[in-house]
């Protein structure tokens, strides 16, 4: 029972060497033997556990690195390290299409950074999405990244010589979408459900249906296809709003939940301790869905203002 009074943590009670300084230590440390001694090892040995925990307690927290296992933290960093990389290559399109000078003129700038951009990145997207079951390979997805640069960087200066100030608008825009929903994300209030899943991937196949018409109705040049965006491009508002307008908010609805479906994945590839190296496919799934994003806003701005 005295072990258990906190008076009984000074060390005099605990080092057998330090009875011996007490009065009639000599004699006190002989009285009872085996059982002092017991009592004082047994006293260091819990004094020592003590310490060692104390250690682990105050060591860093072991990372993705020491675990090898797929964290939030590092998949942060590969996201950014991905975004920068299109940020570099959007510079060297948006320079490529202007033909490195500040061209005011749409005959005179080049299509050809965002077609490539935009076939390569198709490409690679579909690489590394049917080969990521097997293995993650940084190269391609860095690659996508390249491609993707090239294809903003390079539409983004076909839209701003049309619509001054355009680019700007749609690069807040899609910040401000990304950021409201990372935070009503992270407070718990939007979560990612088997019911809007399933809302989402119907809608998902009709747009992308609706997509694939439209692009086949302005190749044949269809009268309900004329415009620059084909049928989004239709002048008959409803309720003072074009069509385009319309159809380009609910597409950034379900961009805006495809976000919460990719985080939503992130969280649950770090419960279930995946290997580390899946980081970079969740960088380059909120990559997709944020290009995506920035292009259906960039769209919408342009309908928009073209209608005005």
């Amino acid at each position: 029972m005295a072990l258990n009074d906190p008076a009984f943590n000074n060390p005099a009670f605990q080092d057998p060497k330090a009875v011996q300084t007490y009065p009639g230590g000599s004699q006190a440390a002989g009285l009872g033997g085996h059982t002092q001694s017991a009592t004082a090892q047994r006293a260091g040995t819990d004094a020592a556990a003590q310490a060692q925990l104390e250690g682990m307690y105050a060591a860093p927290a072991a990372g993705a690195v020491e675990t090898g296992r797929m964290s939030v933290e590092d998949t942060v960093w590969k996201t950014v390290g991905l975004f920068a990389v299109l940020v570099v290559f959007a510079a060297i399109g948006w320079v490529w299409t202007l033909g490195g000078t500040s061209t005011t003129l749409p005959s005179q700038i080049s299509i050809l950074p965002w077609t490539i951009g935009a076939i390569g990145g198709l490409v690679l997207s579909l690489v590394v999405i049917f080969t990521s079951r097997k293995k993650i390979r940084p190269a391609l997805i860095f690659g996508y990244a390249a491609f993707e640069g090239l294809f903003v960087g390079g539409i983004s200066a076909f839209f701003e010589v049309q619509w001054e100030g355009i680019v700007l608008q749609a690069t807040l825009a899609t910040l401000s979408v990304v950021g409201v929903t990372l935070a009503l994300f992270a407070s718990g209030k939007v979560r990612a459900s088997k019911k809007a899943t399933k809302i989402f991937l119907i809608a998902m196949l009709g747009y992308l249906v609706f997509s694939v018409v439209n692009i086949f109705l302005m190749l044949f040049n269809a009268p309900i296809a004329g415009g620059a965006f084909g049928m989004l491009s239709n002048e008959s508002p409803l309720f003072g709003i074009p069509w385009g307008v319309l159809i380009g908010v609910f597409v950034v609805i379900m961009a805006a939940y495809s976000l919460v479906l990719d985080f939503d994945n992130i969280q649950q590839g770090v419960r279930n301790g995946a290997p580390r190296q899946y980081g970079w496919l969740g960088g380059f799934g909120i990559m997709v869905t944020v290009v995506w994003l920035y292009i259906e806003i960039l769209r919408i701005i342009a309908i928009a203002r073209g209608s005005n």
